[in-house]
């Protein structure tokens, strides 16, 4: 672990993380990605020539995150477009890779949409193909402009509940730059905290089976010089037994019209620990993220992961969906395992969902309801 209470120098901020990007080789255009199945031991990039290879990546978790997915499912229909393949097609392959994550479809769907109006408009391939991508790229810029106002609300809200700064905050996942086009969600407000002096501790879950926390959230935090300190999963209660967290900072895959959380396995349970001791919970998410046709939590659709995720000690980058293992067992030959890749918080145990578009507290689908109206980025089929 790094120097838990190490500090960024003053005005210096680490250079920006590629994490996705487009590019045009000589070979022919494709979707490069940071691969985050090797992180943190090393900096390795993904080259996608097609969609079925960023299926592929985005299965494996070399890309992942609610709104890196949105960007990362644009830009795969954009590349479809670009190479002549079926745009409709890849929209659909796309959005099936992984069915919980809201924005992943809505990514697509909105680049296919923009594809096929500029060919019913008389457009040929290689302008309508030119049409896919901006639109690809606008999305990514919009995503990374609601980023900054989301951190911005968000210490707002921080500020207004914790008066008395030095915030020792719990976090779940990753919800940094990897996950966005800009410098995250819940991860983003934590930042912002540091930067200005006023985040005392980020406590970090491993965030089990493929510790998504100790991986890459606690390479985000330790890249930006943030105090953190890494913990398992099932040690998070100890910590609020003992008054050690002042609020819980999570993001989300899906926020179904009541309000329900989607989100990493594990977040139900710190929702309920927030609960009962006091603590605010708090939701950081897009309004892309918000899908107003899922009428409550038990109609999201929670993805369910190969077993030797569980059964196997094994990195990311050696299990795909349905995948083998190659690890090393830590259960008995042929055990079954339930490994849900997210659970459901209900709308009674956040305290707040702050967006890009502003914050809901309480949280009620009245509620959310106005505030997605007022952008024009919300998920409607």
């Amino acid at each position: 672990m790094a120097d838990q209470d190490a500090q960024s120098p003053v005005g210096i901020e680490p250079p920006a993380l590629s994490v996705l990007r487009w590019d045009e080789p000589p070979e022919g255009p494709a979707v490069v990605l940071l691969d985050q199945t090797r992180l943190p031991s090393e900096e390795v990039e993904l080259v996608c020539a097609d969609v079925p290879a960023l299926v592929r990546a985005i299965r494996m978790l070399a890309v992942r995150g609610a709104p890196l997915l949105g960007i990362a499912g644009g830009y795969g229909v954009a590349l479809a477009a670009a190479r002549g393949d079926d745009v409709v097609r890849a929209a659909e392959l796309l959005e099936a890779a992984r069915p919980t994550a809201v924005n992943l479809g809505y990514g697509a769907r909105r680049v296919a949409r923009v594809h096929g109006a500029a060919v019913g408009n008389g457009a040929g391939p290689q302008e309508a193909a030119g049409a896919a991508l901006a639109e690809a790229r606008a999305l990514h810029r919009q995503d990374a402009a609601a980023s900054r106002r989301m951190a911005q609300y968000g210490l707002e809200l921080l500020a207004e509940l914790l008066p008395d700064g030095g915030h020792r905050l719990l976090t779940h996942c990753n919800t940094g730059a990897l996950v966005s086009g800009g410098e995250g969600t819940a991860f983003a407000v934590a930042l912002g905290a540091h930067r200005a002096g006023s985040l005392r501790r980020l406590w970090v879950d491993e965030t089990r089976p493929l510790l998504q926390g100790a991986r890459l959230t606690a390479f985000e935090a330790a890249r930006n010089g943030m105090p953190y300190s890494l913990l398992t999963d099932n040690a998070a209660g100890s910590l609020f037994a003992a008054g050690e967290v002042d609020a819980v900072l999570i993001g989300a895959d899906r926020i179904a019209a009541d309000g329900s959380v989607a989100n990493k396995v594990g977040s139900y349970p710190l929702a309920v620990l927030a609960k009962y001791h006091h603590v605010p919970f708090i939701v950081v998410a897009p309004t892309t993220t918000v899908d107003l046709d899922t009428a409550d939590g038990t109609s999201i659709v929670v993805e369910q992961r190969s077993a030797v995720e569980v059964t196997e000690l094994t990195s990311s980058r050696n299990v795909s969906a349905g995948g083998e293992g190659g690890g090393q067992s830590v259960a008995p030959p042929g055990a079954q395992a339930y490994n849900p890749a997210f659970d459901i918080t209900p709308p009674e145990l956040v305290t707040a969902i702050v967006t890009e578009e502003g914050i809901i507290s309480p949280v009620t689908g009245v509620g959310l309801a106005e505030l997605c109206a007022r952008s024009s980025q919300v998920t409607i089929s």
